[in-house]
């Protein structure tokens, strides 16, 4: 351990997922097959929206965004422990933390707006169809994500401002796997207070319940809406339409209020880091499989690329 008493750091170590040495190689791999699986699970989405005409639609759209947040948020998180393992260096420089703890935390909110986005496109989709693609038309689109990205760019600077002024830490050890809020307020020693109450009011109020409203609002409707279609066939396709969406939300907001809305203890800390990698890596990597495997768009789109790709190789 390497303490330092109350004095400024100008690097951390990452401590990781486990501090238990026969744990390390079995860890590795679960979080590199893991990661591989999101990789892989969210590039065939994006790539599938991007090249198929059929998906080019707005949910696909917003999907494709949702995927581009999963790849970089899963990349940002786990790359440090995963180059650990192999280089055996797991010091990363103080501003290094802080972008780090920055970029994770810009991408973490533009997906809760993303997936807000989301929830007002299925809205409009249900309960206005005929003025749907009046709505939801490209530049609607364009404009909503431009404002999810930038909305959360802004929104987590004061987060960075503050905690880079901190001017001393118990220690240089992070009781985690990668640069976040709760364990490095956890080791400062500075005064933290306004940190923490900006992390109560604005965390909790706007970067978090604000979304969870904006994105449950519209299911209300929603709801009320599917119970006036007379058809059984037609209630079930309309939530079919939304099941996808609403799966990863729930799932989404469950791991996160288990992962921060709880006491600070040395014991919270190490199911933190549980919770957090639940949601860094297994998250990004179920969000594609919930899609594809629910929606027969997608499945459809890379049915026709595998037949092309076969015809293709024949030739």
């Amino acid at each position: 351990m390497e303490h330092m008493n109350q004095t400024m750091v100008t690097f951390f170590i990452i401590q990781g997922i486990s501090s238990l040495p026969r744990l390390q190689v079995f860890i590795f791999f679960l979080v590199l097959i893991i990661y591989l699986f999101t990789l892989g699970g969210n590039m065939t989405i994006l790539l599938l929206v991007c090249l198929d005409s059929y998906l080019h639609t707005p949910m696909y759209f917003f999907l494709a965004n949702l995927s581009v947040l999963d790849i970089s948020s899963s990349t940002v998180s786990l790359h440090k422990i995963l180059g650990a393992f192999m280089t055996g260096d797991s010091k990363v420089s103080f501003p290094g933390c802080m972008i780090q703890f920055y970029i994770f935390s810009w991408l973490a909110c533009s997906e809760l707006l993303i997936l807000t986005a989301m929830s007002y496109d299925r809205y409009v989709a249900i309960c206005k169809p005929l003025r749907y693609s009046v709505i939801m038309n490209s530049k609607m689109c364009a404009l909503l994500a431009t404002v999810c990205w930038v909305t959360s760019l802004v929104e987590v600077i004061p987060y960075v401002a503050l905690l880079s002024q901190f001017s001393c830490y118990k220690s240089n050890i992070i009781n985690h796997f990668f640069c976040d809020l709760v364990p490095l307020l956890d080791l400062s020693c500075s005064d933290t207070s306004t940190l923490r109450l900006l992390s109560l009011i604005e965390g909790l109020l706007l970067l978090s319940l604000t979304p969870f409203v904006l994105t449950f609002t519209p299911y209300v409707f929603i709801i009320a809406s599917i119970l006036r279609i007379q058809s059984n066939t037609g209630r079930h396709k309309a939530f079919y339409t939304c099941s996808s969406h609403i799966t990863v939300v729930v799932l989404l907001y469950v791991t996160l209020v288990c992962q921060y809305l709880r006491p600070t203890t040395s014991d919270s800390l190490e199911s933190n880091k549980l919770f957090s990698l639940f949601n860094t890596a297994a998250v990004p990597m179920l969000n594609p499989m919930i899609y594809s495997l629910k929606n027969r768009d997608v499945k459809l789109s890379l049915r026709r690329k595998l037949k092309l790709a076969k015809i293709s190789e024949t030739k």
